[in-house]
């Protein structure tokens, strides 16, 4: 039966060896006949032969990877596609209506990212950018409306915030109907 020894085992035998009584480390005295001079002598370079060690089926562990993670829908960035590009102009409506009800039911709220269109069903989302300053919002359609006849859309008070229209009340606008 072959041991192994670590450089863990052979350091604890080395310090074991050097505080042993001076009668008892004497039978350690020789080694490959040469006298040792230091508690370090008494090590002995091994043969490379030496150093062979021989693993039994049981002592082998199988590896298991874990499984990958899988990528959750919250996790993938979804481009919406674009199913129609609407340009025209837009306006805003506000303070007289909230707390009226919307065309889909819903109460009008401040700061609400919704929007009126004439046909475009209830529910659908819409990527407005306003052309004149680049910004951009995605709003949802609640309501109906415009009323007159050139608008393309009438955004809520949050689009129309967002979209940096409410001072002027107007902008020329570009809408993306979103799938």
């Amino acid at each position: 039966m072959r041991v192994l020894l670590t450089m863990a085992t052979l350091s604890g035998a080395i310090t074991g060896i050097a505080a042993l009584p001076p009668a008892v480390a004497s039978d350690f005295s020789s080694v490959n006949g040469a006298e040792p001079t230091d508690t370090l002598d008494l090590l002995v370079e091994p043969h490379v032969a030496e150093l062979q060690a021989t693993l039994f089926p049981a002592e082998v562990k199988p590896v298991v990877a874990p499984p990958a993670p899988e990528l959750t829908k919250s996790k993938l960035k979804v481009v919406p596609e674009v199913l129609k590009v609407i340009t025209g102009e837009a306006s805003w409506y506000g303070p007289g209506f909230y707390g009226n009800r919307t065309a889909n039911g819903e109460v009008y709220r401040r700061g609400t990212m919704t929007a009126a269109h004439r046909t475009l069903p209830f529910g659908t989302k819409v990527r407005v950018t306003n052309l004149w300053n680049g910004r951009t919002a995605v709003i949802r359609i609640n309501d109906r409306g415009p009323f007159i006849d050139h608008r393309v859309i009438d955004l809520g008070h949050g689009a129309a915030s967002d979209l940096g229209l409410t001072a002027s009340g107007i902008a020329q606008v570009k809408l993306e109907v979103l799938r």
